[in-house]
């Protein structure tokens, strides 16, 4: 998938941004707890993973 879309992703929907680079998994349920209890760690945990 292009960089751009899924840095947008990562920065508006970060649950959304994981599961598709990574599935489902230990990573996506991560990434959404971060993200319903503080959105901003979740989009920083998105970044990281869709982008190393």
């Amino acid at each position: 998938m292009n960089k751009l879309v899924m840095i947008l992703l990562c920065i508006f929907l970060p649950p959304v941004a994981v599961f598709l680079d990574k599935g489902l998994g230990k990573d996506f349920i991560i990434n959404l707890v971060l993200t319903f209890f503080f959105f901003l760690p979740g989009c920083i945990h998105a970044l990281w993973l869709t982008m190393k």
